[in-house]
């Protein structure tokens, strides 16, 4: 097939320009690490963001067939401790709420909520909801006061690809690689080093599934509503256990192993 054919003649050329030349390595290197410095320096430095989004996260099925799923959101928030996201897609219409004291998680689509002590920072909320809840979020350490050291945890391999353009914005394209994922960064050019898109590369799982985050908009110096960050049970709402959260993803329930976090 012709495809084929340009697949492969691409595939040859990128082991040309990135794999012959020792000193070009590692100036890439030390270009993506300043890259993604300089975003996290940027948005850890904003006291608030509200933004909206597009992910698609996929499965392989036991056919080995890859499948997508895709869904769109919003997330405003406040520094330290105030946070509001919502996202909905085919099998889940979730909202969070997080005041600073608790966290509130709330399923439309089952009319369902959990509710529990959650004290601290967005930081700290995003950790507890991951090793405590198993809830991965994979697109939240980008918006972390410390997403750099967050992020390069773990990076084996650093690469500053080239420049992109993401919804007609010209962004820097990096690439990085730990153990278990690869994982791709276009971060805006400019003062306002914005990250746009995310590209997470599961490589322990055969035929390597992705989780893409894209961002559409983003606001910086919002003035939230006072109640903005309080969830309030709807009528008829019925209280869940912490451990329904899971339940509470963007794929549909018995979905094999998707794309994981850096």
């Amino acid at each position: 097939m012709k495809i084929k054919k340009i697949l492969y003649a691409a595939a040859l050329l990128g082991v040309i320009v990135f794999g012959a030349i020792p000193g070009l390595v590692q100036a890439q290197e030390n270009d993506a690490r300043a890259i993604l410095k300089s975003m996290s320096d940027y948005v850890g430095g904003l006291q608030s963001i509200e933004l909206t989004f597009d992910s698609a996260i996929e499965i392989i099925t036991p056919q080995l067939e890859k499948i997508q799923f895709t869904n769109s959101g919003e997330a405003l928030l406040r520094r330290p401790d105030k946070l509001r996201a919502h996202r909905v897609g085919g099998y889940a219409d979730v909202a969070i709420f997080f005041d600073g004291k608790t966290v509130s998680v709330y399923g439309k689509h089952i009319n369902g909520y959990a509710q529990f002590p959650a004290p601290g920072t967005i930081d700290q909320l995003v950790e507890f909801l991951r090793e405590d809840q198993g809830v991965s979020l994979p697109g939240a350490d980008l918006l972390l006061s410390n997403s750099y050291d967050v992020l390069v945890a773990g990076v084996q391999e650093a690469k500053h690809i080239g420049r992109g353009v993401i919804d007609g914005v010209e962004c820097e394209h990096i690439a990085f690689r730990n153990f278990d994922t690869d994982w791709q960064l276009w971060v805006e050019v400019g003062q306002n080093p914005i990250p746009r898109q995310m590209v997470i590369t599961s490589k322990t799982i055969n035929s390597a599934p992705q989780y893409t985050l894209r961002v559409k908009s983003w606001k910086t110096d919002v003035t939230p509503a006072g109640d903005a960050f309080t969830f309030t049970p709807p009528a008829g709402a019925k209280e869940l256990s912490q451990d329904a959260l899971t339940a509470l993803d963007e794929l549909p329930p018995g979905a094999p192993p998707q794309g994981g976090k850096p």
